[in-house]
């Protein structure tokens, strides 16, 4: 190679270096503009319906948006804490309740297969100490809520997770303020052949995301509906705190609305074994109904992902970027589903032939073609 395409090598392997160092730099930005996205389809929303200048229509989002968002901790935040605390409470005796279930369900099948009087030798060889081995629930319950302070005292320590969340929310308002400013400099960039095309790319982004979030906030509103009308038919205690969990975790894909089985079927087992099964078929249905009928039927326009492409995705950006790119990670597939549908299978694979090609077609007639 010739000594400017080394350089132009030189330079793209800095490049690549660079923005590997500032990974975490950028994820916060990518996390600012998912934000800024968010209320300009709020803006957006308002000015066709109402129309207004942008700053009036911005700011009357956010107002509107910290009333909600006030209103509603008032209400559910007290109660929601109260029921959360006597959850936790509890899963210290739903803990115990579940090993007691288990002596007796090794007891029965090793009488079954090996006949009466080999019960108790089996389950003293699996718990020697018995049920009440484990420490009891006051204790364990003690020991849970030690290690939740702890927890919470060092993440009050790290203000840097602060100055994180400050700038997320700083950069969001700004690029909400003039989207279209900070699209015409991202798009400068570009080399200028290609800006048009990169314009058209960057709407649809834009576009896919707004989707997204619209239908991932019904789809949310929904789960948490309809887990806390199952629960309260079931009987099982709890439920406001029980339904918040199911609703904030479904924003999670796969991993949210596992974890958020796992509270109330504690709380069943409590109750009856026979109602925690039914409490984790009743999220089973419901998680069902969220995938198969829920979400298509709100998100018209969204990005069809394959559940496969976003569990590797969850993988992938949460070994990169850490929790925040657990929680980016849907986002982020979005937007590179369709950088590499637009960028590299219709602007580069499609128009892509090989010289060979070229040539064999000129030389053979038209018959032959």
């Amino acid at each position: 190679m010739k000594l400017p395409q080394w350089l132009g090598l030189a330079a793209l392997v800095a490049a690549i270096v660079l923005l590997w160092t500032l990974k975490d730099v950028l994820i916060h930005c990518f996390a600012a503009v998912v934000l800024a996205m968010a209320l300009c389809t709020l803006v957006g929303q308002l000015r066709q319906r109402l129309p207004m200048a942008r700053p009036l229509a911005l700011l009357v989002c956010l107002v509107g948006l910290a009333l909600v968002i006030g209103i509603g901790a008032a209400i559910v935040v007290p109660p929601f804490t109260t029921q959360f605390h006597q959850l936790l409470m509890q899963l210290p005796a739903a803990a115990l309740e579940l090993k007691s279930l288990a002596i007796q369900s090794i007891n029965t099948i090793s009488g079954m297969v090996y006949g009466a009087g080999t019960e108790a030798s089996w389950s003293e060889r699996l718990f020697p100490n018995g049920v009440n081995s484990w420490p009891d629930g006051s204790a364990l319950a003690s020991g849970l809520g030690g290690s939740l302070q702890g927890l919470l005292g060092l993440a009050g320590n790290l203000g840097s997770g602060l100055v994180q969340i400050v700038f997320v929310i700083a950069v969001s308002l700004m690029v909400a303020v003039q989207p279209q400013a900070y699209r015409e400099v991202a798009i400068l960039l570009v080399p200028s052949f290609y800006r048009r095309r990169a314009r058209e790319i960057l709407l649809q982004c834009g576009d896919a995301l707004s989707s997204w979030m619209v239908g991932l906030l019904i789809s949310s509103l929904c789960v948490a509906v309809l887990a806390g009308i199952g629960l309260s038919l079931l009987g099982v205690r709890l439920v406001m705190a029980n339904a918040l969990l199911a609703g904030l975790l479904n924003v999670i894909p796969n991993v949210g609305p596992t974890l958020s089985t796992i509270f109330p079927m504690a709380m069943a087992l409590l109750d009856a074994p026979w109602k925690s099964l039914a409490v984790l078929g009743l999220y089973v249905v419901i998680q069902n109904l969220e995938s198969y009928v829920i979400t298509p039927s709100v998100m018209h326009h969204q990005v069809k992902l394959l559940p496969g492409l976003t569990l590797i995705a969850q993988f992938v950006f949460t070994v990169l970027f850490g929790p925040l790119g657990l929680l980016l990670a849907l986002p982020l597939a979005v937007v590179l589903q369709v950088l590499i549908r637009e960028v590299v299978i219709h602007d580069m694979l499609d128009r892509w032939k090989p010289a060979h090609r070229h040539r064999l077609n000129r030389q053979l007639p038209d018959a032959a073609r």
